[in-house]
């Protein structure tokens, strides 16, 4: 019984020998190594996919006849991120070519006017009043000179409020007039079409 036991005992300690030995050679590995001078980076994986592989817009490029790699766009393409509306600058010149170039593009539905009525509720009644008549709040309480009434004033940029255009409407809530800021942060190009279908209500307002 004795025999069994001291025999087992001995396995045990060979196993724990064997281990330690196997964790310390390892560790000398490691240690060896991380003194070496070696700077390989090794085998190197998928290069292409950390060295850009494309054209930079100013490069010489084989692949076009012109050999260059900025190429002009096709006719009738618009460029990512380029708004139409900026090409009608915030002057009178630019004021009158929107109203001769800008119609509203969205069809006149109730849903709309809704939406158009909600937005010009939140974004213009301060000023221009629940009815477009220039008797907001702030005006009410004296903070700012009343603005026209679109029914019944006169434009300061010549003209009876009436008569204004759609695209005379989308260019001042783009770029704004007098007092009044720009609005094209606040509202996008479908926005401000909706409240400028919502004006054209209280144009015919008396």
């Amino acid at each position: 019984m004795k025999l069994s036991t001291t025999k087992g005992n001995m396995l045990v300690m060979n196993k724990v020998l064997i281990i330690c030995t196997a964790f310390l050679t390892v560790a000398a590995a490691a240690v060896i190594s991380s003194c070496s001078n070696n700077r390989s980076t090794g085998v190197e994986y998928a290069r292409n996919m950390y060295d850009p592989i494309a054209y930079n817009p100013d490069q010489p490029n084989k692949n076009f006849k012109d050999g260059k790699t900025a190429q002009t766009p096709p006719a009738g393409t618009t460029p990512v991120g380029f708004d139409k509306y900026d090409s009608y600058p915030n002057s009178q010149e630019g004021y009158q070519a929107a109203s001769a170039g800008l119609t509203n593009p969205l069809p006149v539905t109730l849903p709309t006017l809704e939406e158009g009525k909600t937005l010009y509720l939140n974004m213009c009644s301060h000023c221009h009043g629940l009815e477009g008549k220039g008797d907001g709040a702030i005006v009410v309480q004296g903070k700012f000179p009343a603005p026209p009434s679109y029914s019944t004033g006169n434009s300061s940029r010549g003209g009876s409020m009436k008569d204004l255009t759609d695209g005379k409407i989308f260019h001042t809530i783009t770029h704004g007039v007098n007092l009044m800021g720009a609005h094209k942060y606040q509202l996008n190009p479908t926005q401000r079409w909706k409240i400028v279908m919502y004006v054209h209500e209280l144009q015919k307002l008396q």
